[in-house]
């Protein structure tokens, strides 16, 4: 029997366009003789939309998304995540949420998965909430050890109430490079460079825009290199690969739009940085406690030595992202790695029908 896989894309997030893309990727490279697909559209409005099933590959996602009937009102139910068969409707057998950023990748949609009890590809709801969260993201490494760079954090009330004594603090404690970054989104979205007090006081009013808690982190000479880990309670790391921004740093337009950026797969590193890598990666992987899939990003300093830069627990998943191209270097093509994580999807959540829930 074909598996009946709900994509559930778009999403009320700075990365809604991200996540269009990421659909459009993912339902041309489905095999329809092995998934029966079931499209679920969020409008960045935040209105859920149910489309009918695809029976053949669809050229413009946008067309997709706002054909689909809206037999519910746009209400969230539970019709949503079910489908007809022989007439009668039936849970779909899988979600595969392709949503970035805040009301996604963050537990929100991943909780609402697990009260329904379908099971869902990638990682559940405490390792994307804290993997969204880049300030409890790294505490949780700072308490396994992991070495990373100094940074500091704020809220938006505490940098209103005294705007002058939080950039002194980002002075005193960090420095200057320093990169400004929104706590809870990603796809580069809201980051600045910041090598001066002008451009910092820009970049706190333009990261507050996009979050109501930012992180400054101190800025490092290194190579930025990263590595995909796919799995569950035993998971596997691909080859690394390098990113060269052509930019000052690796922005959403040299990730998305201008094609600026170099990815170098697999990266120039030794077999000796290869394996601490991946021993690093599979570490935060299980401080977090991630399962399907994780981008893990690093730094490599010139005296060698590796610092975690952060993971993404829904990375971008285009034919061309780094998580996919990295797993295709691998000897994962595409397919097959969609494939896989919906295999993973059904481990876990079988997994979890071994615990007790009554006394």
């Amino acid at each position: 029997m074909k598996t009946k896989l709900g994509l559930l894309y778009g999403g009320k997030s700075a990365e809604h366009k991200v996540s269009m893309r990421t659909a459009m990727a993912v339902i041309k490279a489905l095999d329809l003789t092995k998934f029966d697909i079931f499209p679920i559209y969020i409008t960045e409005a935040g209105q859920w939309i149910k489309g009918s099933q695809l029976f053949a590959p669809v050229e413009d996602v946008n067309e997709l998304a706002f054909s689909a009937v809206d037999a519910d009102g746009g209400m969230l139910s539970p019709q949503l995540f079910q489908a007809e068969v022989n007439g009668e409707l039936a849970p779909l057998d899988v979600i595969f949420p392709l949503l970035h950023g805040p009301n996604g990748e963050d537990g929100t949609v991943q909780g609402l998965l697990e009260l329904l009890n379908i099971p869902y590809v990638g990682n559940g709801v405490l390792a994307s909430s804290a993997g969204m969260d880049k300030v409890i993201m790294k505490n949780i490494f700072a308490q396994a050890g992991l070495a990373q760079v100094d940074y500091v954090w704020f809220i938006r009330s505490v940098w209103e109430q005294s705007k002058e004594n939080a950039y002194a603090v980002v002075e005193e404690k960090l420095g200057y490079p320093c990169f400004v970054k929104p706590a809870n989104l990603g796809s580069s979205v809201g980051i600045s460079k910041c090598t001066n007090r002008a451009e910092l006081e820009a970049a706190f009013s333009e990261a507050f825009q996009f979050d109501r808690k930012i992180i400054i982190e101190q800025g490092v000479i290194a190579r930025e290199i990263e590595i995909a880990v796919l799995g569950n309670d035993e998971p596997q790391c691909s080859v690394a690969g390098e990113i060269i921004p052509k930019a000052a740093f690796y922005d959403y337009e040299a990730k998305y739009e201008d094609n600026s950026t170099g990815l170098i797969i697999p990266a120039k590193i030794s077999e000796q940085e290869h394996a601490e890598m991946k021993e690093l990666a599979i570490g935060a992987f299980k401080a977090l406690d991630c399962s399907g899939l994780v981008r893990a990003d690093f730094f490599l300093t010139q005296d060698g030595k590796w610092l975690i830069n952060e993971v993404n627990t829904m990375p971008g998943f285009t034919p061309v992202s780094m998580f996919p191209l990295l797993w295709n270097e691998t000897g994962v093509a595409y397919p097959q790695l969609i494939e896989k994580l919906v295999e993973l999807a059904q481990e876990r959540h079988a997994e979890k029908l071994r615990i007790r829930f009554t006394i």
